[in-house]
């Protein structure tokens, strides 16, 4: 009857310490420095003369680095259960982790080299980093919008170059798919002039009336108003970020001067407070 409740208790409070734990500055800094010593043992894999020499080292070292993902897993599953899965990192790592221990097919190896991908875990530790991938997600609704504005006219430039120029140049505008890529290619101002534009305005001298307005407008316009979208998202992000201290921080004041309030009330004779 006793044995129950306190065995209850004691589990408990257990998870509740292993929750303080993971939660832990130092546990993350750990975990981060586990991450990092297992991209640089990734990176050594790739190479036959450090393999050659110290292969076992290497990749015990990653087995170790594996196992200690595999505790951290546990040690969350444990603490959150359901709540686990509600988490996009918690669902990322818990994927990449798993891919370790498939079969090392030469299909499968290829997917064993995601474990990399874990070193973006390091943004959740540096608020910088934090503060450009958060800007990034707010501006993928506007950035949708700019990117179908640009796929109208790529489309656009597609059939008209395709008309023009693909009786003289039908490797680069033979059909739509190629003069959207030679357009793209344009647009990167990736030897856009003498490796296409110039041969091209040798066959049609006023080629050039075609090409300049749509660098202009692809790269010179659509393309910075992505990267005013990401900036102006970075901003508000910032903004967000700075309120969210400074309402914690206000919080804090009034506690403090509520608590100063009772102590204060609490030392006052009977007499003065009637």
């Amino acid at each position: 009857m006793w044995g129950e409740p306190v065995t209850s208790v004691t589990k408990l409070s257990l998870i509740e310490r292993l929750g303080q734990i993971l939660a832990s500055d130092r546990f993350g800094n750990f975990i981060t420095t586990v991450i990092l010593i297992n991209a640089v043992t990734l990176g050594m894999e790739t190479s036959e003369a450090v393999m050659s020499r110290a292969g076992s080292v290497v990749l015990l070292i990653d087995q170790l680095c594996l196992a200690i993902f595999v505790v951290e897993l546990l040690a969350k599953l444990l603490v959150q259960r359901h709540r686990f899965f509600l988490r996009g990192w918690n669902v990322f790592d818990f994927v990449i982790v798993s891919i370790a221990f498939l079969p090392g097919a030469q299909g499968v190896s290829v997917l064993r080299a995601l474990r990399i991908l874990r070193v973006l875990r390091v943004i959740s530790v540096a608020p910088r980093l934090r503060r450009v991938v958060e800007g990034f997600i707010t501006a993928l609704p506007g950035m949708g919008s700019v990117f179908l504005l640009m796929a109208i006219i790529f489309y656009i430039g597609s059939v008209i170059a395709t008309k023009l120029f693909a009786a003289s140049f039908p490797e680069w505008f033979g059909n739509l798919a190629l003069s959207a890529y030679s357009l793209f290619q344009i647009m990167t101002l990736e030897s856009w002039s003498m490796g296409i534009v110039r041969p091209v305005m040798e066959v049609y001298p006023y080629a050039w009336a075609f090409f300049v307005p749509f660098i202009m407008v692809t790269t010179f316009a659509v393309v910075n108003l992505l990267v005013g979208l990401i900036v102006n998202s970075m901003q508000d992000a910032h903004s967000e970020e700075e309120g969210e201290r400074t309402d914690a921080y206000r919080d804090q004041v009034l506690a403090r001067l509520e608590a100063i309030e009772q102590q204060i009330s609490r030392l006052e004779p009977p007499h003065e407070k009637k």
